[in-house]
């Protein structure tokens, strides 16, 4: 359960993601998606219930120590440093890592999402929507996530760049078990 200024947004809301699974949430604007992911996220309080990460309940957490668990977000937006190059977006990433061992590099980044590594020396302010949104879940991947958590990935996004952003999040699961949840307007393409 959750809200804000005492209206409830969620209730009621039950959902797991097992480990390695890619979970997909479809629904409308204004249907709650983008207040559940920021519930677990630590964003968001929750009014009633309890959110737990491999069984550590992280209901009341401060967001910083919910990432610093392995749980990440790419939130809707993307939210990348403009003036950074990609490059040091990129390297940014890492941050989260608090102490957890990396699993992907810039290189693995690169092979993921080929435009980046062509614009990596490039302001990020200045790439392409897609181009931002890739540069956002590869800035997620840096900091190891052992949870991903996406918020409208296709969001604004021509369809042939939102089906190789999805196409790549689905390889990322297949190849290294990825653990995903994300939120989607767009039930094809999510689906």
């Amino acid at each position: 359960h959750a809200g804000y200024s005492g209206n409830e947004v969620l209730h009621g809301v039950s959902i797991n993601v097992a480990e390695g699974d890619m979970v997909a949430i479809i629904g409308p604007n204004g249907a709650g998606k983008s207040t559940l992911l920021n519930c677990i996220s630590g964003l968001v309080a929750v009014t009633g219930g309890s959110i737990k990460l491999q069984g550590q309940d992280i209901t009341h957490e401060a967001a910083f120590r919910i990432s610093r668990s392995g749980l990440l977000q790419v939130p809707e937006g993307r939210q990348i440093l403009g003036d950074l190059s990609v490059l040091e977006n990129l390297q940014l990433g890492v941050t989260a890592l608090h102490g957890r061992k990396p699993t992907h590099d810039i290189p693995g980044i690169y092979k993921l999402f080929p435009i980046l590594e062509e614009r990596q020396q490039q302001r990020a302010g200045s790439l392409s929507g897609g181009e931002q949104q890739m540069l956002a879940i590869g800035r997620a991947l840096m900091g190891a996530p052992k949870l991903l958590l996406l918020d409208e990935p296709s969001l604004g996004l021509s369809p042939l760049l939102s089906k190789q952003v999805l196409a790549a999040l689905r390889e990322l699961n297949r190849e290294t078990g990825l653990t995903t949840l994300l939120v989607e307007q767009n039930a094809r393409a999510a689906l």
